[in-house]
């Protein structure tokens, strides 16, 4: 026989080796789940049973969202004619206001999740216990319970056990954190619409909330802009006081026209900054959780677990036993 062969010989008997090697192991790992077939039936129903448990001791969890469009997505008139007249206005020596430049839709968008903003929501609204101390909603009655280690509804007393820097009432922190939990705000980029939704307990609660948003962004934005073209004008006014220059006096009667649109815009257009394309509506059904997903995961991770703990077992003792 060549050495060739030979080679070729040695190594199919080193494959069909290892082949009934490979066997006798998955045979042994068989046999060894199957000896701890008990074991491994008694951890998964356990688990099973304590998965069960604990999706029924979750409380139900109701969303309401709604459909908003950018009112005006375009950019500021000022801003034009501030670029116009920028160069003639600095040749003259002559600062003018700013435009507030950048885009009013995502300007909204960031200021709904500002601190500033959901705290004079939360302040305004008196939603805090509603936030913060939610225990159950009653469909029947269609009120909320509020967790009694916390927050007595009869008083209106906070009595929550915290160490400091924390106090029993919670602060604007805690509310603005707990408040961008269950509130949602997603921007299709290529339709610009927004879907802004509120995860609560109540249904109606969820509901009311994001109509409460809606109103108190659209006002928060159109009383700035207001504020701002106010200013502008009186501004504006007193510069045509202080300058004989015809031409500047032309710019200034004309970014006078502009913010007075502002004005008159904001008075007349309540949805300011979000027209309301489907407003909320109080949920029928549930949004989570998913309790038929928690039981099947649940279960799995036991199954999982018990097989782990057999074989650990059987070579634990195999070990020893050597």
């Amino acid at each position: 026989m060549s050495e060739r062969a030979q080679v070729v010989e040695m190594s199919d008997n080193k494959s069909d080796q290892q082949h009934m090697d490979d066997e006798i192991d998955l045979k042994e790992l068989f046999a060894v789940l199957w000896s701890g077939k008990w074991l491994i039936s008694a951890v998964t129903g356990v688990a099973a049973i304590l998965s069960i448990f604990f999706a029924l001791s979750l409380p139900n969890i109701y969303t309401a969202n709604a459909v908003l469009a950018p009112a005006d997505d375009g950019e500021s008139g000022l801003s034009g004619l501030l670029e116009r007249y920028g160069g003639l206005a600095s040749a003259a020596g002559i600062s003018l206001p700013g435009a507030g430049g950048g885009n009013q839709t995502n300007y909204a968008l960031q200021l709904m999740k500002s601190r500033k903003f959901v705290g004079s929501f939360v302040e305004r609204h008196d939603i805090l216990p509603e936030l913060m101390a939610v225990e159950s909603w009653d469909r029947a009655t269609d009120t909320v319970s509020f967790d009694d280690d916390m927050f007595l509804s009869d008083t209106g007393e906070w009595i929550r056990d915290v160490r400091l820097p924390f106090k029993s009432r919670p602060s604007m922190l805690e509310a603005h954190e707990e408040f961008l939990e269950i509130m949602s705000v997603e921007e299709d980029k290529v339709t610009g619409y927004i879907e802004l939704s509120i995860d609560h307990h109540s249904p109606a609660v969820a509901a009311q909330w994001v109509n409460w948003l809606v109103e108190d962004i659209n006002a928060v934005v159109k009383a700035q802009d207001v504020d701002e073209a106010t200013k502008s004008i009186e501004y504006l006014t007193q510069q045509i006081a202080n300058t004989s220059l015809a031409d500047l006096q032309a710019m200034f009667f004309e970014l006078i026209q502009s913010q007075t649109e502002t004005v008159m815009l904001a008075e007349v257009r309540p949805e300011y900054v979000f027209k309301t394309i489907d407003p909320a509506v109080v949920p029928e059904e549930k949004s989570k959780p998913s309790r038929a997903l928690i039981c099947v995961l649940g279960t799995r991770r036991g199954g999982m677990l018990s097989v782990v703990i057999v074989l650990i077992r059987h070579y634990a003792q195999s070990e020893a036993a050597d």
